[in-house]
């Protein structure tokens, strides 16, 4: 009988990887998350460049006569540039004619750590706002009424300040605890409202801002909160026990960054925690990702929503704490609360309502409003205004930057930040 041999099987040949120069050139040329980030904030710097450029009016005129000299026209303009953007950088990371002062003995440690302490300091209540629209946006929710949750932390916070007596260790956490409670209470109404009546918690959380804005303005007014010494709208200070050290204050006076900033990074670290890691961040990103999935898979809606908005406003109430107990001089007026809360929103939109992003964000709009501080008066200080919106414009509307650099679309298609229940 014949023996019958089988040829030997052969290996089909594995596809082969691309190498990492062609996989880095693909993630470049694509419209995901990080590099639709990065490519906003330079085409927003581009169009701050252009605007530069345009009021200048000695670059303006070199333009003019572009078509018989444009070098001029070109020199001046970069020099127009580079010179308000270098001042950008010096005003709020390292001044470097400052630093070699201090290495030439005519210029103390805190002059030349000033800059940077400016941008964390303008950073830090940016951190708490931030992370409460983006703890809101993960669960589908808008949370715009960081404003008025701000506005009712800072005022907890203050009264605790002044009112009570207690040895520091208890006195500052008693009160920012009391910033916490009182804007989680004030974050949980639209969230109480949206789950029992339907009611969009944009609307009502406007609304409520308002209602934050005039009832500051009552309190600072009535006897218990108003200054003593003063006979404008101003509140009396918190006592020393419940004032947060500095954190800067070692290399000498003038540096306001103070232990706030560690607390809101805390907070950041304990947000992604609770995302990732907890019952309650699963329910929150199970009714952000798909709600009705969620509601058929057992999650209580309407308690998702009310726990999340009380959570959000809580950590934007601490973020009022912290400002009243952290800067001098340590007292409340209409105007301290500034926009921290409405900002809040541009911060978790470029951070992409990721911990991690959010304190980045903070760090970049901290570091333009210290900047265009130092820029002045050759540049308007509303140009640090108009960059972030430039930035929000692009980070909202990844299809723009896609169309405007002639990107690819990644796989899982554009990623972008949706508030539900309209």
């Amino acid at each position: 009988m014949p023996s019958t041999t089988t040829a030997p099987e052969t290996e089909s040949p594995r596809p082969e990887r691309p190498g990492f120069g062609r996989t880095f050139t693909r993630y470049l040329t694509e419209a995901n998350s990080v590099m639709v980030t990065i490519y906003s904030l330079l085409l927003a710097f581009a169009i701050g460049a252009l605007l530069i450029i345009v009021s200048d009016p000695s670059v303006r005129r070199a333009w003019g006569y572009f078509l018989n000299r444009p070098s001029d026209a070109l020199s001046f303009s970069w020099q127009a540039v580079s010179t308000a953007y270098r001042d950008l950088f010096e005003g709020a990371i390292l001044d470097i004619g400052r630093l070699q002062e201090f290495f030439d003995g005519t210029a103390t440690l805190a002059q030349v750590l000033r800059p940077i302490s400016e941008t964390l300091t303008y950073a830090t209540p940016l951190i708490f706002t931030g992370l409460a629209v983006g703890l809101a946006f993960r669960a589908g929710l808008f949370n715009i009424g960081g404003h008025g949750q701000f506005i009712f932390g800072m005022l907890g916070a203050l009264i605790i300040g002044f009112a009570i007596d207690l040895p520091p260790l208890l006195h500052v956490p008693l009160a920012l605890a009391a910033g916490a409670l009182a804007g989680g209470i004030f974050g949980a109404v639209p969230g109480v409202l949206k789950a029992k009546t339907g009611a969009h918690e944009v609307i009502s959380s406007i609304m409520l801002n308002n209602i934050a804005t005039y009832f500051l303005l009552w309190a600072l007014s009535t006897t218990f909160i108003h200054s003593l010494t003063s006979q404008e709208l101003v509140s009396k200070p918190v006592d020393i026990s419940a004032r947060l050290p500095r954190l800067l204050g070692w290399a000498g006076s003038g540096l306001r960054v103070s232990v706030g900033l560690l607390i809101a990074l805390a907070l950041a670290a304990g947000i992604w925690w609770l995302l990732r890691k907890s019952t309650f961040g699963y329910r929150i990103r199970a009714v952000g990702a798909n709600p009705h999935a969620a509601q058929t898979a057992g999650i209580d809606m309407g308690r998702t929503f009310i726990t999340t908005m009380g959570v959000s406003g809580a950590l934007a109430g601490i973020g009022g704490g912290a400002l009243v107990l952290g800067l001098n001089p340590y007292t409340v007026n209409p105007g301290t609360v500034a926009e921290f809360g409405f900002d809040g929103i541009t911060v978790a939109l470029l951070g992409r309502a990721h911990p991690g992003g959010i304190v980045a964000a903070a760090l970049l709009f901290g570091a333009l409003k210290s900047g265009t501080l130092h820029m002045q008066p050759a540049i308007p200080v509303e140009m640090s205004t108009l960059l972030q919106a430039v930035i929000v414009l692009f980070i909202a509307a990844p299809a723009l930057v896609k169309t405007l650099l002639h990107l690819r679309t990644p796989r899982g298609g554009l990623n972008t930040l949706e508030a539900r229940g309209w």
